[in-house]
């Protein structure tokens, strides 16, 4: 699923990932362990690593986590990353759900 991605198309989506981790203003340790994994998984370089450090430290700004710019051939490729982000504590909570829910409406259109 992700080796279609291209390098700026990998960070975008772990950018999202990040940003939906962050929704409950905490990055849990099972989320962590979820974005360290897809981050190998991705096989990003070491500058890249460093920004997804940067952005497990400090949220990605809203406004980078636009859905009009996931390219619509790799739409099901970060929802279901960021479901799998949301659910990777093991609780999901209500903001959560939605936030996610909204992200599904607008990667449909």
């Amino acid at each position: 699923m992700f080796e279609a991605l291209s390098r700026d198309e990998r960070l975008l989506l772990i950018k999202f990932v990040c940003a939906y981790a962050w929704t409950d203003l905490e990055i849990h340790a099972g989320e962590r362990r979820f974005v360290e994994r897809l981050v190998e998984r991705l096989q990003l370089d070491a500058a890249d690593r460093a920004q997804v450090a940067e952005w497990l430290h400090v949220a990605p700004a809203p406004g980078e986590v636009d859905p009009s710019l996931v390219p619509p051939a790799h739409r099901r490729a970060f929802v279901e990353a960021v479901r799998a982000v949301i659910y990777a504590d093991g609780t999901v909570e209500a903001e959560e759900r939605e936030l996610f829910e909204q992200l599904k409406t607008a990667l449909e259109r």
